[in-house]
């Protein structure tokens, strides 16, 4: 929708954003010469998890927030589970119960990936930015192609099993408990899973090579859309290996130059600061030393491939050497190597799964272990999305939870988004007298490189304005309260 104004400047508003998980809008204002003046990525809606959760008891926090979401529910139910290991002293969890939250976590980033690049992203890429509304959709994929939609929905399927037999459901289950895991997994369960993995390796490979094929068939202009310079950030292994499951943090900036390095869960308020604007229910991280002005950074695909030194296991590591070789070994910036970066994890996953499934350590039966019991609890992994943080505080006589902080992988892509969708608009929309809904799809196509869950990340401090009344059997206001 675009509104002219008597003086002759414009301000264009997509409401809703599609194909992205959750509510979130875009405004532009264009000035009476049709340049840019403005453009912003609002979230509009408010979820207040770091509230309500406060009260419940800690042993609760795994199964409860999970309910942020239903796309990525495993990820904060291992992060709330990693957070609370430290609270009962679980600090080396038993072998049986870290390789079966690795399963989990694999198993549902394999099928995240798989959901969003074939279902979301793949529209885009396969059909064009500007290609007809009505066939730029997953029901104008399997029309034109079957066989990758047929596939996609078995890969999906596929994670989502792995989910199940790991965490009970295929979605918000309770696998992981304080201290450890609740089951293992039978030698059936294995067998019906391992029976398929090879087939969604096989699956995942050709999932990237076709989105290699789109990217490389159109490098220059992808590689410039929506791009700037940025900083990076993202949890690896000690050695500098990408591990989605559990590592330091590390950062790095547009030209790869460490910023920090080795940083331990409990000392992320060292080193990351979040900035609350009044437009916005999504906060704005950045990295503490550098400012809020040049201290912004991405997570997620992309700057997990530019942290990391190297991946462990044989085909994505090839494939993340020839993604890196784009740039000569440097950092990609490009808003679009999302995409590529995202299809190598999915690769890794499915190698990371078969490794797993192999592993004879599933079927232990020492699944928790405690310690020393703790107040303060912080954790992180690397969710579908990026670095997910979360920080549980406790009333010691009570056990209940009294102060929680979720930085979320959306959160942090926050200010990110916002630079994307100002460099596309400048790129695409600058000078156009006439606005089309194709041209609006490209400040679209820049949001969802970047897979945002806009539910996971509406948080916010201050208070929520309110008007409440108190009205009589006739209709009349009796009473009427207001607050903000």
């Amino acid at each position: 929708m675009a509104t002219v104004p008597a003086n002759g400047k414009r301000k264009i508003v997509i409401n809703p954003v599609t194909r992205v998980e959750g509510h979130g809008k875009v405004t532009i204002h264009m000035d009476e010469n049709n340049h840019v003046d403005q453009a912003r990525f609002h979230i509009i809606e408010f979820r207040g998890f770091e509230r309500f959760i406060q009260g419940r008891m800690y042993w609760e926090a795994p199964v409860v927030v999970q309910r942020l979401c239903g796309i990525c529910p495993v990820s904060h139910h291992l992060c709330g589970a990693k957070a609370t290991d430290v609270i009962v002293g679980a600090d080396k969890l038993t072998p049986t119960a870290e390789k079966m939250r690795r399963l989990m976590h694999y198993g549902q980033t394999y099928q995240s990936h798989a959901l969003h690049f074939y279902h979301l992203a793949s529209p885009d890429l396969l059909f064009g930015f500007g290609a007809p509304v009505e066939k730029r959709n997953v029901i104008g994929v399997i029309g034109e192609y079957p066989e990758v939609a047929t596939k996609a929905v078995l890969m999906r399927k596929f994670g989502q099993e792995i989910i199940k037999a790991t965490s009970g459901k295929k979605v918000h289950g309770t696998g992981a408990i304080p201290g450890g895991i609740n089951k293992n997994l039978s030698i059936e369960e294995r067998d019906v899973l391992r029976k398929d993995a090879g087939k969604m390796l096989e699956w995942a490979v050709e999932g990237l090579e076709l989105c290699k094929s789109v990217v490389k068939g159109n490098l220059d202009f992808l590689l410039a859309f929506g791009s700037f310079d940025s900083n990076h950030v993202s949890i690896v292994r000690e050695d500098g290996c990408m591990d989605l499951y559990d590592g330091v943090l590390r950062a790095k900036d547009f030209e790869g130059n460490i910023i920090f390095d080795q940083v331990k869960p409990a000392d992320y308020l060292d080193y990351i600061v979040e900035e609350v604007r009044p437009w916005s229910y999504m906060k704005f991280p950045h990295i503490k030393s550098l400012g809020k002005e040049k201290g912004w950074y991405r997570v997620g695909p992309m700057p997990r491939v530019n942290c990391c030194d190297f991946i462990d296991t044989p085909v994505a590591e090839k494939e993340r050497a020839e993604l890196m070789s784009v740039t000569g070994g440097k950092p990609i910036n490009s808003t679009m190597a999302y995409h590529w970066a995202r299809m190598i994890e999915l690769v890794h996953s499915a190698e990371k799964i078969i490794e797993l499934l192999d592993d004879p350590d599933l079927q232990g039966t020492d699944l928790v272990t405690s310690g020393e019991k703790r107040t303060r609890g912080v954790a992180w992994i690397e969710a579908p999305r990026g670095t997910l943080i979360h920080h549980y505080e406790l009333n010691p006589e009570t056990d209940q939870i009294v102060l929680a902080n979720l930085i979320v992988s959306t959160t942090h892509n926050n200010e990110p988004m916002n630079r994307a969708v100002r460099v596309v608009a400048e790129q695409h929309l600058e000078g156009q007298a006439e606005i089309t809904e194709g041209l609006l799809n490209h400040i679209e196509v820049g949001i969802r490189a970047y897979d945002p869950c806009l539910s996971c990340a509406t948080h916010a401090l201050g208070q929520m304005r309110l008007q409440v009344q108190l009205v009589g059997a006739d209709g009349t206001i009796l009473d009427e309260q207001f607050r903000g």
